[in-house]
C-alpha cells in the first residue's frame, strides 16, 4: 500500500497533454469548486471525479457558490477532515493564504488548478491552459470575422471586456488579445469608440453576464446612436451571453443591421447553440477532461516521490514565487469546425447542440 503524502490542488485550466496510464492509488481527494453558474465548473467537478476515481481514489465534491467564506470554510474542513489530496479552484485567488498555510502545516502539497492562487509560497505546482494564448486566439478570431463579415468596413468599431479583476487569469487573457488589437488600433484599422480600455475599465467582477450586459447597454446609449458595432471582444461565453442579449435589445442582428463578431471562451452548450445559430462568432475551446488528466498525474506523481512534469517555469509570478506550471493548447472554435472539435471528440454529442 502506498505511503501517503497529502497533496492540495486549486484548480486550473488546460488542453490535450497524452499521458502515461498511472499507477492504482487509493485516498480522499476533496475538491472545492467555485460555482455551478458556470457549465464549465460542472463539467471540470464531474471530469475530476470520474478520473479520480477511475484512478483508485475516493472524492469529496463540494461547491462553493461564488461565496468566499463558504469557500475557506470548505478547504478547512477538508483539512480537519484529513483528506489526501485537496483541490480548488479558486474564487479569489488572492484570499487563501491563511488556509493554505494550513495545508502546508499539515504536510498538504498545493497545485494550483486554473486560476493561479496568488501571494503565498504554499504553492507548489500549476496546472493550466496558456493562458495569454486563450487571448491571441479570441482576438484572432474577432479580426478573421471583421474582416470576413464588414470587408468594406473601415475603421472596424470595437468595444473590449475583460474578465474578473480578482482572477489572474483574465489579465493574461486580456493582454494576449491586446497582443493583436492594439496594433490594429495603432494603424487605425480598429477604432474604441467607447473609449474604455484597460482591465481597470473593462474588467466584469465575478464573471457576471448581467454586468457585462448592463455595461453594453450604457456602451450602446452613449456611443452608438449615429454608428454601428462591428466587433466585440469577449473573454468569456457566459459575459457573450449578456453581451448578444444587449445587442439584441437594440436590433442587431435582425433587418441589414448585421450582428457584430463576438468572441468567447469554454465553448459552452448554449454558446456553442449560439455560434450555430450565426450570432456568437467563436469561443475557446479548453477540454476538461484533458485538465483532469493533468491533474491526475501530477497527484501520482508526487505521491509516488517524483517530479510532476512541467513546460513553463517563468511567466507565473504569484507575488511571492515563480510557479512551475504545465500549460496546455486552447482550441478556437467558429461555425466551421464545431463538428470536427467538439462533436468528433466525443465532448458533446449532436443531440446536445440542436
Amino acid at each position: 500500500m502506498k505511503n501517503f503524502k497529502k497533496v492540495a490542488i486549486a484548480l486550473a485550466s488546460v488542453t490535450t497533454m497524452g499521458l502515461p496510464g498511472w499507477a492504482s492509488a487509493e485516498g480522499l481527494v476533496g475538491i472545492s469548486m467555485p460555482t455551478k453558474s458556470s457549465a464549465r465548473w460542472i463539467d471540470d467537478g464531474n471530469n475530476m471525479v470520474k478520473q479520480f476515481e477511475s484512478a483508485g481514489y475516493k472524492t469529496d465534491l463540494q461547491y462553493a457558490d461564488d461565496d468566499i467564506p463558504n469557500q475557506l470554510s470548505q478547504i478547512e474542513n477538508m483539512i480537519t477532515k484529513g483528506v489526501n489530496v485537496l483541490v480548488i479552484a479558486a474564487i479569489d485567488g488572492t484570499t487563501l493564504s491563511n488556509a493554505l498555510a494550513n495545508a502546508k502545516a499539515a504536510d498538504i502539497k498545493v497545485i494550483a488548478y486554473d486560476r493561479l492562487i496568488r501571494d503565498t509560497p504554499d504553492i507548489d505546482y500549476y496546472a493550466t491552459f496558456d493562458n495569454f494564448k486563450v487571448g491571441v486566439e479570441q482576438a484572432t478570431t474577432l479580426v478573421d470575422g471583421l474582416k470576413a463579415n464588414f470587408p468594406d468596413v473601415k475603421p472596424w468599431n470595437v468595444e473590449l471586456f475583460g474578465g474578473s479583476p480578482d482572477d489572474n487569469n483574465a489579465f493574461f487573457f486580456y493582454d494576449g488579445a491586446m497582443s493583436v488589437i492594439q496594433p490594429l488600433i495603432d494603424d487605425g484599422s480598429v477604432v474604441v469608440p467607447s473609449g474604455q480600455m484597460g482591465m481597470d475599465k473593462v474588467g466584469t467582477l465575478r464573471w457576471d453576464p448581467a454586468t457585462a450586459q448592463a455595461r453594453m447597454d450604457n456602451i450602446l446609449s452613449a456611443n452608438y446612436t449615429d454608428k454601428h458595432v462591428n466587433g466585440v471582444l469577449s473573454p468569456y461565453d457566459g459575459l457573450s451571453i449578456g453581451i448578444l442579449s444587449s445587442l439584441k435589445g437594440v436590433g442587431y442582428g435582425s433587418g441589414d443591421l448585421k450582428m457584430p463578431v463576438v468572441t468567447g471562451q469554454d465553448a459552452e452548450i448554449q454558446s456553442v447553440k449560439s455560434i450555430l445559430a450565426g450570432e456568437q462568432y467563436s469561443t475557446v475551446f479548453k477540454d476538461t477532461r484533458e485538465l483532469a488528466k493533468v491533474t491526475v498525474g501530477m497527484v501520482n506523481a508526487m505521491l509516488e516521490g517524483k517530479e510532476p512534469e512541467v513546460n513553463d517555469t517563468k511567466t507565473y509570478n504569484n507575488g511571492v514565487k515563480v510557479v512551475p506550471s504545465y500549460l496546455l493548447q486552447p482550441v478556437p472554435v467558429t461555425k466551421d469546425n464545431v463538428k470536427q472539435i467538439l462533436i468528433e471528440s466525443g465532448y458533446y454529442t449532436e443531440d446536445q447542440l440542436k
